[in-house]
């Protein structure tokens, strides 16, 4: 059944690591009047307190093959209706734009990117996300912003079709301040096995459709936070004409979960492969499937990065080079489809209110056929 709790021992911590003992002097632990765990840092009333408000999130957040409800050790999910499933997992986190949502004091849209980096790792090789596990470490446990973390993580779940399954919160007293946490997840898919897409599905020909982002997403942020926020003192609640909105806005938008318009593209048309463009960029992460022999040609005339991107490489004086192995510039997903399918995938995306334009095309690499890669050609019309 589902699994939420509050970590009621720090691991690293209990074997006299130091931070520990410095937390208790500070808080005046008075070792002739005995010690408690709350006089050490961890509340566990403020930790059950935290559950009860997010068990309304973490239920709605669900499927039919749940076994049970809240409570337990484990979550369980049972498995039907396959011929040969091939389980797909993969590990995430938010990364920096965590400092960013803390200065904000806003934590309700964090969980989105930390689902989104999850799940759209597995649909890329066509699986469906069945469930999505969760790990929250908190300097000290608010019971409320613990809740507005798992709302988000919830509606991340909800929005890609998949449970959340279970999760922890571990309260690290003197190994992070109070006000600080961080996020990690580990999301589980399903594929049948003659059903798996692979770069080895890529031929010459083939079309890229690019699938346009929401913002940075969950890339590139200390590089953000380094020029717009320490080299630019910009204010994260000043309006800034560019984007319509504040800049703190603008840098959380959460990041676009693909998920369910990718499986909807590979129950439709001849989908060889994806790339989910995260750290890297465009180009490293769509030639981690392209094949040996084969080159992916990508026009930059085909679409002007967002304002945010501009800002960014403008003030910071960052290179284009740099600039587009950091960040996503505009482009979140990347479908390879068979060229006779083009019109038919950007039709579906575009039904599912999905941004997408073709970005480029495949063809037989005659200078370096040892490895698969990608080249940008061409200038983004505005940038």
């Amino acid at each position: 059944m589902p699994e939420f709790r509050v970590e009621r021992g720090d691991r690293e911590c209990d074997k006299g690591c130091n931070p520990m003992t410095e937390q208790g002097a500070a808080e005046g632990t008075d070792p002739t009047r005995g010690a408690s765990y709350a006089a050490a840092g961890v509340d566990i009333d403020a930790g059950e307190r935290a559950v009860e408000l997010f068990a309304p999130h973490a239920k709605r957040a669900s499927r039919p093959e749940v076994l049970g409800g809240l409570g337990g050790f484990s979550g369980l999910f049972k498995l039907k209706g396959y011929r040969e499933p091939v389980l797909s997992a993969a590990s995430d986190g938010v990364g920096t734009k965590l400092a960013v949502a803390q200065a904000m004091d806003v934590h309700d849209t964090v969980g989105r990117d930390l689902v989104a980096m999850c799940v759209d790792d597995l649909v890329v090789c066509g699986a469906e996300p069945l469930f999505l596990q969760d790990y929250i470490a908190v300097g000290k446990v608010v019971p409320e912003t613990v809740a507005q973390i798992v709302k988000g993580i919830a509606d991340g779940c909800v929005d890609a079709g998949c449970a959340l399954l279970g999760g922890e919160t571990a309260e690290h007293p003197g190994l992070m301040h109070e006000t600080h946490y961080d996020l990690s997840a580990t999301a589980v898919g399903v594929v049948e096995a003659d059903a798996i897409l692979s770069p080895d599905l890529v031929r010459p020909g083939d079309v890229v459709i690019a699938m346009g982002s929401s913002g940075l997403h969950s890339n590139g942020y200390s590089l953000a936070r380094k020029v717009l926020l320490e080299w630019g003192h910009m204010d994260l609640h000043g309006h800034v004409e560019e984007f319509g909105r504040t800049l703190g806005e603008e840098l959380l938008e959460p990041t676009r979960i693909y998920a369910r318009d990718c499986l909807a593209l590979t129950a439709e048309t001849d989908v060889r492969t994806f790339a989910h463009v995260t750290g890297g960029g465009l180009a490293e992460n769509l030639a981690r499937v392209i094949p040996a022999g084969l080159v992916a040609e990508l026009d930059r005339r085909s679409w002007a990065p967002a304002p945010v991107f501009t800002m960014i490489a403008q003030r910071g004086r960052v290179e284009q080079a740099e600039m587009e192995r950091t960040f996503n510039m505009g482009v979140g997903m990347v479908a390879v489809v068979a060229p006779e399918d083009t019109d038919r995938a950007q039709a579906v995306l575009t039904a599912r209110h999905v941004d997408n334009w073709v970005l480029g095309s495949v063809r037989t690499d005659s200078e370096r056929g040892n490895d698969g890669h990608v080249e940008l050609v061409g200038e983004h019309p505005r940038f």
